[in-house]
């Protein structure tokens, strides 16, 4: 279980670091309005969630007292390379909690501001959040390179052509993988657009 998990957080962390690497210092911190968040403040709030929920998680509350949520949509950083900092500081803290789940632990109860979670619930909870918020930073990168971006994705009017190609790889591969090939090929590795 702990595998899959890691798998799939790896595969959302992917979509943010591609996205990144097609954008400059300015377009990280653009906003399109005064209501609206920059790139640079959505990484500010998923890394300050990641630190409070993975920390100690096992052990202590998911909100940590020393988090400041507020201040998490208020940009700080000055330059590109301390976004990507707080990125990959949230990234590298919450691997290491999945780290600690096994076959013992997966179903114990930890909290998150004093509300009872399962550790699977848990992880389902920030499985679905920061894809959310990834998903809004690989839109805003998208809008602002427009035609120079390179898709994270299945090309624009090339499903069949990729489904097909899906099929014909994976007609022989044992019928009960459960990874998406949108997401994952049915095999330990990640798609060839991903390694």
């Amino acid at each position: 279980m702990k595998d899959l998990f890691i798998k799939r957080f790896q595969y959302y962390k992917s979509l943010g670091d591609k996205s990144f690497g097609q954008l400059s210092d300015e377009q990280i911190f653009w906003q399109y309005n005064d209501e609206s968040n920059s790139i640079a403040v959505i990484v500010k709030h998923i890394g300050g969630n990641m630190l409070s929920r993975w920390t100690n998680f096992l052990t202590e509350d998911g909100e940590k007292p020393w988090r400041n949520r507020d201040d998490e949509f208020v940009n700080t950083f000055t330059t590109k390379q301390e976004v990507i900092d707080c990125w990959e500081a949230g990234w590298k803290c919450l691997f290491e909690g999945l780290d600690q789940i096994n076959d013992e632990n997966i179903h114990h109860t930890i909290y998150l501001r004093g509300e009872a979670h399962s550790v699977l619930d848990a992880v389902c909870r920030q499985l679905a959040h920061y894809p959310y918020h990834i998903g809004q930073i690989v839109y805003i990168a998208k809008m602002m390179k427009n035609d120079d971006w390179k898709t994270l994705s299945i090309e624009r009017n090339k499903s069949q052509e990729f489904n097909n190609e899906m099929k014909d790889r994976f007609s022989n591969e044992n019928a009960d993988s459960n990874s998406s090939p949108v997401c994952f090929q049915n095999s330990p590795e990640i798609r060839d657009e991903y390694k």
